[in-house]
């Protein structure tokens, strides 16, 4: 009988257990396969720490958020003898191979692994939507619903008080859920790291906007920069007692460069972690369940060294050489969308 062991790894998204979910019964009920769930990622094939799923293990784990099997951002190469541990372990626990569901990172770390003889497929999960070889990642639709939700809400204050509300959201290296969630909630302004753009510019943009309308909703993404800065050179930043200089955050330096160079108020929301929690929501949930079959399908006909993922409205598997070491980025023609209706 085959053994296969289910891990997360990376950032925590909703619908991380829905994958879990459907990997196990598909595994289970199709194919009379074993299942090993593995603790906290690949710290979890380091330590040896590893728990039997059953179809009891998943009931219920559907709509919840998070991850039953615990995650980290550990990565085997980072770790002294860790590859070779982790092949001590698979052939200790008699694991003929694993699904590993995760982002960029994870999965640059699964695909050196499977250059070492693991027999592997991944599930790509992130909020960031950024990882090539699928149209959207597990965890971006409950993600962009929650920050839809959030600058909806924001609206209302920003309108009431004449205010420039600026909200930071999650991307650091592209600005899928900034653009997704500020075209969907009416954003005067998105700000994302595959486009450049000058703070004088964006205040120039604003003051236009209040001669006819005195409120705006900028919407910026953690990694968007500005070009027209080196740092960010504000009171907001803080020095410690070596004088070392700690940054603010993109919102915040935004937030407070506009109201300088607006002169009109400004308040600045992070909404930081909350976009990762929370139930997935219908379109996740189903994603998940859809990339979990797929996923055990490929396990059961042995086809490895893979990403599963969705193109339009199909499956698809992608080899992991061809998905590593790239950040899938905003495409023009969605950002130019969104930018049609700034001002």
């Amino acid at each position: 009988m085959s053994r296969v062991g289910i891990l997360t790894c990376g950032g925590d998204c909703p619908g991380l257990n829905a994958a879990i979910r459907a990997v196990t019964r598909k595994l289970i009920i199709s194919y009379d396969f074993e299942v090993l769930g593995v603790k906290n990622g690949y710290d979890g094939l380091i330590e040896g720490d590893v728990q039997p799923l059953s179809m009891y293990s998943v009931s219920g784990v559907l709509p919840r958020g998070g991850t039953i099997l615990g995650t980290s951002r550990t990565e085997p190469f980072n770790v002294k003898n860790g590859v070779e541990t982790i092949l001590e372990n698979l052939k200790r626990f008699e694991i003929d191979s694993l699904v590993v569901i995760g982002g960029k990172a994870a999965i640059n770390s699964a695909n050196q692994l499977s250059e070492h003889g693991i027999k592997l497929v991944c599930i790509p999960s992130t909020i960031d939507n950024d990882v090539y070889g699928t149209d959207v990642t597990l965890g971006f639709d409950t993600a962009v619903n929650v920050a839809t939700k959030a600058i909806d809400m924001i609206h209302t204050t920003a309108e009431s008080h004449h205010r420039i509300m600026v909200v930071e959201l999650m991307g650091l290296n592209s600005g899928w859920i900034a653009t997704y969630a500020g075209l969907a909630g009416g954003a005067d302004c998105i700000l994302i790291p595959e486009v450049e753009f000058t703070i004088d510019e964006t205040a120039a943009l604003l003051k236009k906007r209040h001669k006819r309308r005195k409120f705006s909703i900028v919407v910026v993404a953690e990694g968007a920069n500005p070009a027209d800065v080196e740092d960010y050179k504000t009171s907001l930043n803080k020095q410690d007692a070596l004088g070392n200089t700690y940054f603010c955050s993109i919102g915040e330096f935004v937030g407070a460069e506009l109201a300088k160079r607006t002169g009109m108020e400004t308040r600045v929301t992070t909404l930081g972690y909350i976009q990762r929690g929370g139930s997935p929501s219908v379109p996740d949930r189903i994603l998940a369940s859809r990339l979990g079959v797929a996923a055990a399908n490929k396990i059961k006909n042995k086809e490895f060294s893979v990403v599963v993922g969705i193109k339009g409205n199909d499956i698809i598997a992608t080899p992991l050489k061809n998905v590593t070491g790239k950040i899938k980025q905003v495409n023009p023609e969605m950002y130019n969308t969104a930018a049609a209706f700034f001002g």
